[in-house]
């Protein structure tokens, strides 16, 4: 059995999350590598309950994070079909995912409703 470390590193001013930084003993790259978002999903099975730590810099921008929670929802379709071998619900997963990014740049394409 082998053992790979993955190291976190999150700055912070009163503004907001300024720099997220990430290092892993199998990553492609070596050395920290910077982020504007992470999501952080953990399942305890004792108390059958999901741990999450969903963190973004403060530049992140409204289309990257559409894109973001876009690329996130389809990669965990794959995910869930792989662990469950259910492909006709990864298929409606993946189907959801795209219908929430193209409604998500669509509102972002229109003006703000007055004050």
């Amino acid at each position: 059995m082998t053992t790979s470390d993955i190291r976190l590193s999150v700055s912070m001013d009163d503004e907001g999350i300024q720099d997220i930084r990430w290092e892993a003993d199998d990553a492609p790259e070596p050395g920290l590598q910077q982020a504007k978002a992470m999501i952080l999903s953990l399942w305890d099975g004792e108390v059958r309950n999901a741990m999450r730590i969903d963190l973004w810099t403060v530049d992140m921008t409204v289309e990257d994070m559409n894109d973001f929670v876009f690329q996130t929802l389809f990669s965990m379709a794959d995910s869930y079909s792989d662990a469950t071998g259910n492909k006709a619900v990864s298929a409606e997963l993946k189907m959801f995912a795209r219908e929430f990014v193209e409604r998500a740049n669509r509102a972002e394409s229109r003006p703000p409703p007055p004050a």
